[in-house]
Parts: C-alpha cells; sequence; structure tokens
C-alpha cells in the first residue's frame, strides 16, 4: 500500500511554485478613466454658462472688474421677454423683484449686468433701463462681447 509522506524541509510541495504576490497597484486603468473625465468636463463646461441665448452686440469697450459674487444678470431677448438670473419676469414684477435680491445682496449699490439682444426691440431695452434707474439702481452694466475684427 502506498502512503503519503510529507516532506521534512516544509516547501509544502505545490506552494513553493507559486509566483509571489505583487503589492503594486496598476495606474494605468485610472489614468485613461481621469483622461476620459477631463475631456467630458471641457467639453460640457461651455454650455452650461450660458442660461438665455442671446446674439450680443460686438464692441471694442475693456471688461469691468468682477467681485467674488454671482453678479445679478438681467437679459432681454429678441422676443423682448425678461429675464432675471434665467428666469423670465413681467415687466411690472421687476423693480419689487430685483429690490428683493438686491436687499438681501448689498442694496441698491449692487452692480447689475443687462444682456440684450442685438435684434431685441430697443424701446423694450431702454424701459428696462427706466425702470431700473427710476427704482434708484445706480450701477447698470451693458453686456457686450469683444469686437472680432472686420
Amino acid at each position: 500500500m502506498g502512503m503519503n509522506v510529507a516532506s521534512s524541509s516544509g516547501s509544502g510541495g505545490r506552494r513553493s511554485r507559486r509566483k509571489p504576490v505583487m503589492a503594486e497597484i496598476n495606474v494605468t486603468p485610472m489614468v485613461d478613466v481621469m483622461l476620459v473625465l477631463l475631456i467630458i468636463f471641457m467639453v460640457s463646461a461651455p454650455l452650461l454658462t450660458v442660461g438665455v441665448p442671446l446674439d450680443l452686440p460686438q464692441t471694442q469697450a475693456k471688461s469691468l472688474e468682477q467681485n467674488d459674487q454671482k453678479p445679478i444678470q438681467m437679459s432681454v431677448d429678441i422676443k423682448g421677454k425678461v429675464f432675471i438670473n434665467d428666469q423670465e419676469i413681467a415687466l411690472n414684477e421687476l423693480v419689487p423683484k430685483l429690490k428683493a435680491i438686491t436687499d438681501a445682496r448689498g442694496g441698491l449699490e449692487e452692480r447689475i449686468y443687462l444682456r440684450a439682444d442685438k435684434k431685441a426691440d430697443y424701446g423694450t431695452v431702454a424701459k428696462v433701463m427706466g425702470l431700473l434707474s427710476g427704482a434708484g439702481f445706480k450701477k447698470l452694466a451693458l453686456v457686450t462681447e469683444a469686437d472680432q475684427g472686420s
């Protein structure tokens, strides 16, 4: 009859033939995923910046300095609709809503950026500016695009 006899060396037969466990982390798949995410965010970030699509007029004026707060942006589109920070608002509700926003932020000294489509009705833009001026807002900035040249 056959018997199994263990060797006294303690090597355990098959155990000695295994490769040692690798303790390193393979970072190549992680780098690949990060590069794909970077490309996705670079492509999608410009799409998230503008809420109301406007075709702004072009000028050669220099840009204003901005503080750390998100500015109050008003927009007038080509159809004459008025927006405050991407939310449409009626002209008769404009001043009370704007006063409520500015009272929470900085009062009547808060700068308001007015963006108007270059094909928008001049009368609507003038009416909005007149309402803001009559309500006591002193800092109104018209937003344009930089002139790319002829």
